[in-house]
């Protein structure tokens, strides 16, 4: 075979906790989407440097013969290759990470590693849409029109700002089976009725959402501006150099418009994450078995979920 998929069991992996706190407590998963919202943002402004670019995505397109497929753009001639080289030391094991080409990787060259169980097994994988978002939505909000050449520069920032932002979405996991833990008996009446709708209010937070957009824009409109070490270029006092006092004056050009991740957020990353909560949560009391491509027997991808369900 070309290719082995991976089987997905997300419940073998946990992402390393950023605090003393469980993975699923409400001060952890804060902690980790707030890092996140860092990522993405410095992530955006390196893509947004260089121009559109748009023959980077064009399927076929002749000047990237020599790398891409017949019907592979760019984009996701790197992408893939990408992947391919993160998924044999084993990134696409841990089930904060998915791939946007799941059935085209090779498996893990190192050795699997084996953590507590955490989530139910899901077959969650927004990258599609986060694919199509990022292509028509994302690119003309962040870039300027027209081509600088810089191809290269410009798909490995897109690869950074994808896997980035699949990251996010996907954490919407963690997220809903922490609100699944809080509220067992009220999800559970929702899931066995198939209600999506009653889900997506039960796991809805406007204030938390609104909240988000404040800090995201913050955050924008500092590290998108050239920061000055020397006072006396800003006309600081040296009272005001040494307690820090706002260096960054409020005239300063932006490398790129804040209310475009604003945007970017309110439209897109938080809705589908609300949508990769939901999926997750319908298949939440489901049966737990797992669909693996490669050998039967002592493949790596038939060895991974054994301990979890063999009896001791």
């Amino acid at each position: 075979s070309s290719g082995v998929e991976l089987c997905r069991h997300p419940a073998l992996f946990m992402p390393p906790p950023t605090s003393g706190s469980h993975p699923l407590s409400l001060q952890s998963i804060r902690e980790t989407l707030i890092r996140q919202e860092d990522t993405i943002i410095f992530a955006l402004i390196e893509r947004a440097q260089y121009r559109a670019n748009d023959v980077c995505y064009q399927p076929g397109a002749r000047a990237f013969a020599a790398i891409a497929g017949p019907s592979e753009s760019f984009l996701e001639s790197m992408l893939l290759e990408t992947e391919r080289m993160h998924a044999r030391v084993r990134r696409y094991t841990s089930p904060d990470e998915h791939a946007f080409f799941p059935r085209a990787l090779p498996p893990p060259s190192l050795p699997l590693l084996d953590f507590p169980a955490l989530l139910h097994p899901c077959s969650v994988n927004l990258n599609p849409q986060i694919l199509e978002v990022y292509l028509h939505k994302v690119l003309p909000a962040v870039t300027q029109p027209g081509d600088d050449t810089q191809h290269g520069s410009s798909v490995v920032a897109d690869v950074a700002v994808l896997q980035a932002i699949s990251k996010r979405v996907h954490y919407g996991l963690f997220v809903a089976e922490s609100k699944f833990r809080a509220k067992p008996e009220e999800y559970t009446a929702l899931i066995l009725g198939n209600d999506e709708e009653g889900i997506m209010r039960l796991l809805t937070n406007t204030a938390v959402e609104e909240r988000v957009l404040r800090r995201v824009r913050r955050k924008a409109f500092t590290f998108g501006q050239d920061i000055e070490a020397d006072e006396s270029v800003l006309g600081l006092s040296e009272a005001e150099s040494r307690c820090g006092a706002a260096e960054v004056p409020a005239s300063a050009p932006l490398k790129l418009d804040p209310e475009a991740i604003v945007r970017l957020y309110h439209d897109f990353i938080i809705p589908l994450t609300k949508e990769a909560e939901v999926a997750y949560l319908l298949q939440r009391l489901g049966n737990t078995r797992v669909a693996f491509h490669g050998p039967v027997e002592n493949g790596p991808c038939h060895r991974l979920p054994l301990p979890h369900f063999e009896p001791p």
